[in-house]
């Protein structure tokens, strides 16, 4: 079974770049999504994941805290992060045989984003396989995890 892990941190402004050139950004604010996969399921979990990562209330403004980025339109940069899945357990090199392979886990990563994206988020992302900068500041500091091997009893 396929699991999605999103890592969600609030921030005040975020980029990711490739070889110098800025592929996305936000100024904020706003969410950064770092997002793993372990090996093969559909795309209703990143669907899922992707309605709560636009619902949950991280965010604050001026006006109001804990708002969602749906109550403001608030931008997210997505970033697909194998390494989410490392296997820390023996010894002190990570093993990365968790992490869905490229075929598998490349179209989860876009149907999280295309869910994002048919809710009304804006988003900008990485590049897939790319070797990545990200840059972000953390507001808060707020960090969540989303794991959807918490969510499988769930209806």
């Amino acid at each position: 079974m396929c699991l999605v892990r999103v890592v969600l941190q609030r921030a005040t402004g975020a980029s990711v770049s490739i070889d110098g050139e800025v592929v996305g950004a936000f100024a904020g604010p706003g969410i950064v999504a770092l997002v793993g996969v372990t090996h093969d399921d559909t795309a209703a979990i990143a669907a899922k994941m992707a309605a709560k990562t636009w619902e949950l209330r991280i965010l604050d403004t001026p006006e109001a805290e804990e708002v969602s980025a749906s109550e403001i339109g608030a931008p997210i940069l997505v970033v697909s992060q194998f390494t989410l899945y490392a296997n820390t357990r023996k010894g002190r090199r990570p093993s990365w045989n968790a992490a869905a392979p490229g075929p598998i886990s490349e179209p989860l990563v876009d149907a999280y984003v295309d869910a994002l994206r048919a809710l009304g988020a804006q988003v900008s992302t990485g590049r897939f396989g790319a070797h990545m900068q990200v840059e972000l500041v953390n507001d808060g500091p707020v960090t969540i995890i989303l794991d959807s091997a918490d969510w499988h009893s769930l209806p």
